[in-house]
């Protein structure tokens, strides 16, 4: 299987804001392959294996308050790399991923639908290849 690359959605309304971190085009990337998913946002990374992936979802819009940046949720310390409010794509984990023990991940990328579709087509049990 090759690698998969998705990119993120920027809204012009937040990407000077979201440069000032190293959030910008250039640094953001979603990678799907054999070897898992790859997450860079900026400085910020993460990473799992497609068995890890329990079950993945559609979300938003979302406020600009919670979806746009690095953003840590205090009721279940699930992770997001936002960079617009219209749409992303929440992903589940069997076993929670980085140091703080993230039990999902949502990200705003340009394509959700297809994010999802390669993620399902790649996981075991989901009856793709």
């Amino acid at each position: 299987m090759t690698n998969d690359v998705f990119e993120f959605e920027f809204d012009d309304r937040y990407r000077r804001l979201l440069g000032f971190i190293g959030v910008r085009p250039d640094t953001c990337r979603v990678v799907v392959g054999d070897a898992g998913v790859r997450v860079t946002f900026g400085p910020w990374k993460a990473a799992t294996d497609l068995g890890n992936i329990a079950g993945v979802e559609l979300s938003g819009p979302y406020s600009a308050i919670k979806a746009i940046g690095p953003r840590l949720s205090l009721a279940d310390r699930g992770l997001t790399f936002g960079t617009t409010t219209r749409q992303g794509l929440c992903l589940r984990f069997r076993r929670p991923i980085g140091p703080l023990r993230h039990p999902g991940l949502t990200l705003t990328v340009a394509d959700p639908k297809a994010l999802m579709e390669r993620l399902l087509v790649g996981s075991p049990g989901s009856g793709g290849p």
